[in-house]
């Protein structure tokens, strides 16, 4: 397991060079610039290697090397029903999920994640399809994306709430689907997970 600090030094890092990309106000560019710098010497420090060594060690995420995002979502299932929640930003319904956080591994984003947009404990049980965005009929999105789909485990007898991002959290019948957030999840991927969680295989689908 990553050390602790180490893990924190990254993700200050990684925070950083965010906001460096994104702000527009210079006295906040120079902030964030102090904030790199002393991140980059602290995991110089951490591996006792010279500080020019990091520069080169650590991939910009704002602004270096392109890599696809990625998105994980849960599909908790109960008594044949599957969670799913209603996003503030466009009112539609979506399996739980979101960005994957640096420092954290997909299983605790996405238990976090339930936790926080549907207020249930879970424990993820297994990844049951990885999928390219761009290879299946999601609404076109300028960025790229691999979205990670898990099956979960209540590890609790709560009910769902809603969280500070959505609206409404409930279980739906597959038969009686809400409108889906397709950005962020389809039909087919709802389907897939019923498929998985009713013959108990441990195959992943993945492109």
């Amino acid at each position: 397991m990553e050390d602790t600090w180490l893990a924190r030094a990254k993700r200050l890092l990684a925070l950083a060079e965010t906001g460096q990309h994104f702000t527009k106000d210079p006295f906040d560019r120079e902030r964030y610039d102090e904030i790199a710098d002393m991140a980059r010497a602290m995991l110089a420090d951490l591996g006792q290697v010279p500080l020019s060594r990091i520069d080169g060690l650590i991939s910009k995420h704002a602004a270096g090397y392109a890599t696809p995002s990625i998105d994980i979502r849960g599909a908790i299932i109960r008594n044949e029903r599957i969670l799913l929640v209603r996003e503030r930003s466009d009112g539609k319904w979506a399996m739980p999920g979101g960005f994957a956080d640096i420092g954290s591994s997909p299983a605790e984003n996405i238990e976090r994640e339930v936790l926080e947009e549907a207020g249930l404990r879970v424990r993820a049980r297994h990844l049951y399809a990885l999928r390219h965005k761009a290879r299946h009929p999601y609404p076109a999105d300028a960025r790229d994306f691999y979205k990670l789909f898990f099956l979960c485990d209540e590890t609790g007898s709560d009910e769902p709430v809603a969280g500070e991002e959505t609206s409404e959290a409930a279980f739906f019948d597959l038969t009686e689907l809400p409108e889906l957030s397709l950005t962020r999840n389809l039909s087919s991927d709802i389907d897939a997970a019923f498929e998985r969680y009713r013959s108990n295989a441990l195959g992943t689908k993945f492109d």
